[in-house]
């Protein structure tokens, strides 16, 4: 059952009454919503009213056939996608309802879990498709160049670089340390590339378990190995026609390197269990917070391959080289972070003269998480030097700096949960509004911080 889906909706069509109570049955626990037409003439009259993202269409029907109602469809509303159903289809029918616009044509009587995995796929594809659209929208908002945040001189280069870079098809490489924004640098690149209104995919190469690489990038086919029940594309295909980014490429093995360095050369890939290569359009970006020549030095890392993924590189400055930019990123996170249960609207000049002279290990990443800390814990109208953690508004900035960033961190973090629920009367759900974060990320960090035998 897919939680919490409330618009993903699907529209059956068919003349026989019994299969679209089969149907209906079939998806009723999948959280979509569900609509029944029994002509085409009704499909097209519901559709004209209601927003349909999925139709399953009978091909035999009276008055209009399903696939003269496919090519009205794909006319008037072409994001709709569909899938054919048929007792007595041709192998010409079936061919030409994939070349009208069909996502796939399957025989009557169909086996109900593979529909409904069928259309759990076309679930994913549509969601792909909305996180894009949106992702496009907050581009538009976030990433136009005289609103990359901030105005140091290594900011502007970095506009420079992007604006350059975006022009054109080659591959980048963005380097830079932990917490720089290295991401936010792909989405731009993306975002103002003749590409921009295809998928933006990102592949986080520390995440995805080692075995299973392959088949994430490349896909696989059905039966090709224990559990591949279905065809999966991968998402290097996901990626066709858009951008490709890799975050943290240094995490990838030698043996998928390898064929990532055919997929650059060649424009190819070949799923798992398969042996027929597919040809693939994207533009690849991949980020790293490594030397990846010492890797290479090392054999963790393809020579060839650093150099195609080198063709442009862009260096990411660290926080602490353009701290002309921490007044515009605080001013930024108080914006982002402020909440009904927040007093915080500015800094102080004397806690912002602090953070000018702190380090910043860990980058912006790490200036946003104590703007987050102080937000929680002031009460004032600005943050005040007394806001700041003692390794920043005291003498000790140096020491901390050396401290591993995850340490730094969860002090900050359980010092600022403990605070945002005194605040918050021990009310979890306007704490966790008060931090920013969701109700179940917030329950996960109590228990994380505070075992059962312990109270908070």
């Amino acid at each position: 059952m897919n939680s919490g889906i409330t618009s993903f909706s699907l529209l059956f069509v068919d003349d026989e009454d019994g299969i679209l109570s089969v149907l209906n049955r079939a998806f009723l626990n999948e959280g979509y919503l569900l609509f029944k037409a029994r002509s085409g003439e009704a499909a097209l009259d519901l559709m004209s009213r209601t927003r349909i993202n999925v139709a399953l269409i009978d091909l035999r029907m009276p008055a209009m056939s399903g696939l003269s109602l496919l090519k009205e469809i794909k006319r008037r509303y072409p994001s709709v996608m569909a899938i054919m159903l048929s007792g007595h289809g041709s192998i010409k029918e079936a061919v030409e309802a994939i070349n009208s616009g069909a996502e796939d044509f399957i025989e009557k009587p169909f086996v109900i879990e593979s529909l409904v995995s069928k259309v759990r796929q076309l679930f994913e594809i549509y969601k792909l498709k909305t996180e894009n659209q949106q992702l496009k929208e907050e581009m538009g908002l976030r990433f136009k160049y005289n609103k990359l945040i901030g105005a140091s001189p290594g900011t502007l280069a970095l506009k420079k670089m992007i604006s350059k870079a975006s022009q054109s098809d080659a591959t980048v490489l963005i380097q830079g340390e932990t917490g720089t924004g290295k991401e936010l640098v792909a989405k731009a690149l993306h975002h103002h590339s003749q590409r921009s209104d295809q998928a933006f995919v990102v592949v986080d190469c520390t995440t995805i378990n080692e075995t299973m690489m392959e088949s994430e990038l490349f896909g696989h086919v059905k039966g090709s190995f224990t559990g591949a029940h279905q065809d999966f594309k991968g998402l290097v295909l996901t990626a066709h026609k858009g951008t490709l980014f890799f975050d943290e490429i240094g995490e990838v093995p030698l043996k998928i390197q390898a064929k990532l360095l055919r997929v650059l050369q060649e424009k190819e890939i070949r799923p798992v269990g398969s042996v027929q290569a597919k040809q693939v359009d994207i533009r690849i970006v991949a980020a790293t917070n490594r030397d990846l020549k010492s890797e290479i030095s090392e054999n963790r890392f393809r020579e060839d391959l650093y150099y195609r993924l080198d063709t442009v590189n862009i260096k990411v400055p660290p926080l602490r080289d353009r701290v002309e930019d921490i007044a515009y990123l605080v001013k930024h996170f108080i914006q982002r972070h402020k909440t009904e249960f927040s007093s915080i609207e500015g800094i102080s000049v004397d806690a912002l003269a602090h953070m000018e002279k702190y380090p910043w290990p860990g980058n912006v990443r790490e200036l946003e998480n104590v703007v987050r800390r102080a937000m929680a814990l002031s009460r004032e109208k600005e943050i005040l030097l007394s806001d700041l953690p003692s390794g920043i508004s005291g003498p000790k900035a140096s020491a901390l700096a050396a401290l591993p960033l995850d340490d730094s961190m969860a002090a900050y973090e359980k010092a600022a949960i403990e605070n945002a629920l005194k605040k918050c009367g021990n009310h979890r759900h306007n704490a966790s509004e008060l931090l920013g974060i969701g109700e179940a990320t917030l329950y996960r960090k109590i228990t994380k911080y505070w075992p059962r035998d312990q109270d908070i």
